[in-house]
């Protein structure tokens, strides 16, 4: 399976916190399947950090990358088809963040992994 993971399953995941469900660990962890983080999430990681609502132990450009390498997670770069999918989108979230990992999850047939209810209401497979 393809998993995208949310930004906060992200954070969760690398810091092993106990918001974490047991099913996303199982799903993370398992070795069949393919975890991404997108760039959506990088940019939303980063944006938080400058902002001062999300502290990090180092800087976002040395953070994001050496965790995802440690946790064998790849990046997925935010492509056309993906941001135009975004006009498909019913207007159910306001979350910018969330509506591109949605339309990226649509177009590359990723499942997001994510504990966000609101995501579910959109056509795309919800995993946690």
């Amino acid at each position: 399976m393809r998993l995208l993971l949310d930004t906060c399953t992200f954070l969760w995941l690398i810091i092993d916190s106990p918001l974490l469900s047991s099913r996303a660990r199982e799903l993370f962890s398992s070795p069949e399947n393919e975890v991404y983080l997108s760039a959506v999430s990088t940019w939303e990681i980063a944006l938080k950090h400058s902002l001062g609502r999300l502290p990090l132990p180092e800087s976002p450009q040395r953070f994001i990358p050496s965790q995802r390498e440690k946790h064998g997670i790849q990046s997925l770069s935010l492509d056309e088809e993906s941001t135009l999918q975004s006009l498909r989108l019913p207007p159910l979230h306001n979350d910018p963040f969330d509506r591109m990992l949605v339309c990226q999850a649509i177009v590359e047939g990723l499942a997001i992994l994510t504990p966000d209810s609101l995501v579910s209401q959109y056509p795309v497979r919800v995993m946690w």
